[in-house]
């Protein structure tokens, strides 16, 4: 893979270099290699190890555990978009007889299906996958801890299950599916599920010593949708370059944002870490920026993948070690290096292509009862509704093509703008969702709930 260091400053490429300089030292990782992206290609490329003239490049795999879970979750969204399964159906519909099949498609997805978070005894990252042949070895005999859809509970076998619903419903193996429908599209030649040289070692540190223990590589077997891959920097990098602006040759950017999107009730500890979870993907506000990825780790390896789309800026971090270094801390610190030193350039503002006077009429300042809020038409044909000061709820509206409109996100997502006339064809107020907004507070003119007094604005005496 070509990088192109020269994008970056020198200043910035030397912070970049210190930041994973100092994670694999002080995390004591035998070695680590970093990428960041940044308009959709790889901008950097860096690695620190602890082998003299032995340095990782862009092209070594390491194993990168749970980034699988995302790669299956985009092969689920893939089968939802073509038609063969609906995101709230029942697993049960399409994969029988696994015993969870109430919890549906998206609750899997989305860590909600109440499943335990591990296959029974003996711990599946360090034993044979032929230890658990069937999904009834994956699921054990009380697969379910929690009701479904209450609490989000991360669970390994819940990605097995998704992985069989492919098998099922494409009618070949999940890895085969996974090559032709990810990997050759989006050139990810070096992402494999099992090791291809050249390729880390996975090594355990001790916690009181520098020293190290080999790990066991594992064939994960059933369990190889939630975790089995192998990737670089290199190909995670293209990767996360899809995610953040999709390929529809894999996938939409619609569906990648609704993958984005919160989708399970976040734990109280969650709401004060500011983390949550999408449609296999990690959600976090971090340091200000809305964060979304996935972390990865099985016995010898580490790995992250961090994504920043407001400023249109990845990173990747692998290692290959059991535990030591936060890749977490450290992809988000690599994302907001260059967001914060070389900002991302805004687009060059351009006029709408064309606006007809039944938009023209709608935009400017509107009221519910006393609060002001504005409404613009903007370049890529939508309405944005905000508050004229302060927070409040904020929306994105789409044409209808019948002179309606409908809300894309927030409090009004899925709600219907409205434009009511007077009999002589004017705007009388907005209705929206049954609120009533007006061009000046409480207009007495416009059908105001509960009528408006006829004495009108009246000061104390």
């Amino acid at each position: 893979m070509t990088t192109h260091q020269e994008s970056l400053l020198p200043g910035t490429q030397r912070a970049l270099l210190h930041r994973i300089a100092v994670a694999q030292a002080e995390g004591r990782a035998p070695s680590l290699v970093a990428a960041v992206v940044r308009d959709g290609r790889a901008v950097w490329h860096g690695a620190r190890t602890s082998v003299d003239g032995h340095g990782p490049d862009e092209t070594v795999q390491y194993r990168i555990g749970s980034i699988t879970k995302t790669f299956t979750a985009v092969l689920v969204l893939r089968l939802r978009d073509e038609g063969l399964v609906d995101l709230g159906d029942p697993l049960e519909k399409h994969l029988p007889g696994t015993g969870v099949g109430e919890a549906t498609i998206a609750e899997l997805l989305a860590h909600t299906a109440g499943l335990a978070a591990e296959s029974p005894a003996p711990w599946w990252e360090r034993t044979p996958g032929s230890l658990r042949p069937g999904l009834s070895d994956v699921l054990g005999e009380q697969p379910l801890l929690h009701p479904a859809g209450r609490r989000h509970h991360y669970s390994n076998p819940g990605y097995t299950l998704l992985g069989a619903l492919v098998e099922e419903v494409r009618g070949a193996p999940w890895e085969e599916v996974l090559r032709e429908e990810i990997l050759d599209p989006l050139g990810l030649h070096r992402t494999s599920t099992h090791p291809q040289a050249p390729h880390a070692g996975g090594w355990a540190v001790h916690p009181w010593a520098d020293a190290m223990l080999p790990e066991p590589m594992e064939d994960l077997g059933r369990m190889a949708p939630a975790g089995q891959l192998w990737s670089t920097s290199g190909d995670l990098a293209r990767f996360a370059a899809f995610l953040a602006r999709g390929d529809d040759r894999v996938l939409s950017a619609r569906s990648l944002e609704e993958m984005r999107t919160p989708a399970a009730p976040a734990e109280s500890a969650d709401v004060v870490d500011g983390v949550t979870y999408g449609l296999g993907l990690q959600i976090q506000h971090r340091d200000g920026r809305l964060l979304v990825g996935h972390s990865g780790s099985l016995p010898g390896f580490l790995a992250n993948l961090t994504i920043s789309v407001a400023d249109d800026v990845a990173a990747v971090v692998l290692a290959n070690c059991t535990s030591g270094p936060l890749l977490g801390a450290v992809a988000a610190d690599l994302v907001r290096i260059v967001a914060e030193t070389e900002p991302r350039i805004p687009e060059p503002w351009r006029p709408l292509r064309e606006v007809g006077p039944a938009v023209l009429e709608l935009v400017g300042q509107w009221y519910w009862g006393t609060h002001g809020v504005g409404l613009r038409a903007t370049a890529d044909g939508l309405l944005l509704l905000a508050p004229l000061t302060g927070g409040g709820r904020r929306a994105r509206f789409r044409p209808n093509g019948d002179g309606t409109w409908t809300g894309l996100e927030g409090y009004y997502a899925g709600e219907l703008l409205r434009p009511v006339r007077r009999p002589d064809g004017a705007v009388s107020h907005l209705d929206l969702g049954s609120f009533v907004f007006t061009r000046q507070p409480y207009d007495p003119q416009a059908t105001v709930p509960g009528g408006v007094d006829p004495e009108g604005w009246r000061g104390i005496g």
